[in-house]
């Protein structure tokens, strides 16, 4: 089971600059995470927080919840967040960083990610593929561990 965790305003996909974030909305993105993950013999559950502390929370909990690892998409947070870092750093489980835009013809202070410096690897720019792939590699991953 992988867990999905979108960040901040993503619960306004869809509504909130169309033109850089897509129409696909949170909803949509969710439904498509769960028949991907079906897709690739994983399950998936997902959330999403507008608050920092709950995020927080969600990564350090999910291992004994019985996750196998997670797709983060910190939105805001990824820019900032020390206390996401630190509790990406804090778990073992892989974490694998998605973004819908290119952070990287972005402006410039959404260049730099914080925490993609704790992840397995940072996927950006390709929409709701983003999370397909993250799905892909995860599956990859645990297939290959004992």
């Amino acid at each position: 089971m992988i867990l999905v965790l979108n960040g901040p305003n993503l619960n306004l996909l869809g509504k909130r600059e169309p033109e850089l974030y897509g129409k696909t909305t949170l909803e949509e993105l969710e439904e498509l995470c769960e028949v991907w993950s079906a897709e690739l013999g994983l399950g998936v559950a997902c959330r999403q927080s507008n608050f920092e502390g709950q995020m927080v929370e969600w990564i350090q909990q999910a291992r004994d919840e019985g996750f196998r690892g997670i797709v983060l998409n910190p939105a805001a947070l990824t820019h900032y967040s020390i206390a996401l870092l630190d509790a990406v750093r804090a778990q073992t489980l892989p974490v694998v960083e998605v973004h819908l835009s290119n952070l990287h013809a972005r402006e410039e202070y959404r260049r730099h990610s914080v925490t993609a410096t704790a992840a397995r690897g940072l996927i950006s720019g390709f929409g709701p593929m983003s999370y397909k792939m993250a799905l892909v590699y995860l599956a990859d991953l645990l297939e290959a561990q004992p």
